[in-house]
């Protein structure tokens, strides 16, 4: 089933800026610090499961490389999945590291394991400033045509590994939390 890629795009911005555009119940979850898996698995009745749609090294966006702070023309580690309550897709994910930075790290081997799960166990965990952007598009999106509202990411470090992790909130979440369109 073939996926649109992720938008690259100048329009992240810090959360403090987008939270008036932002209903409540939305901030509580966009701009949570905490394990977005953990907080899926308590949201719904229905069983979590990641389903991978692509892993492997590639090319840096324009804006991922200056993220990480690499030059443009680096390759990754890159990981998209697709994290999902039930057969619902809830949210949509994209996970790049800089390939230098992947000493010991088992990235590589997660499959359809959670990245969350693996990062969160880690007390040593640090996570940087969260960005924010409002209607990604396009996302990457199911052959069905899934939007994202709002959208996220932040650096995540874990001893010399560093992780770009962005999740981009579907529409369907939204509607299965009856949450507000802003």
């Amino acid at each position: 089933m073939p996926y649109d890629r992720f938008s690259g795009g100048p329009h992240w911005r810090p959360a403090a800026a987008q939270r008036p555009l932002m209903s409540t119940a939305w901030w509580r979850w966009v701009a949570s610090r905490d394990s977005l898996t953990a907080r899926l698995r308590a949201a719904s009745t229905q069983p979590f499961r990641v389903r991978l749609l692509a892993q492997g090294i590639s090319g840096a966006r324009h804006d991922e490389a200056q993220a990480l702070g690499l030059d443009p023309r680096a390759r990754l580690w890159r990981r998209e999945v697709l994290l999902m309550l039930g057969e619902t897709p809830w949210v949509a994910a994209r996970s790049v590291a800089p390939l230098t930075s992947l000493h010991g790290a088992r990235l590589q081997s997660l499959g359809t394991g959670s990245l969350g799960n693996w990062l969160f166990r880690h007390p040593h965990l640090e996570r940087g400033p969260i960005e924010i952007i409002r209607s990604p598009a396009p996302v990457l999106v199911t052959a069905s045509g899934h939007t994202a509202p709002w959208g996220r990411r932040s650096l995540l470090r874990l001893g010399r590994t560093s992780i770009l992790v962005q999740e981009f909130f579907l529409d369907t979440m939204g509607a299965d939390l009856a949450l507000p369109s802003r």
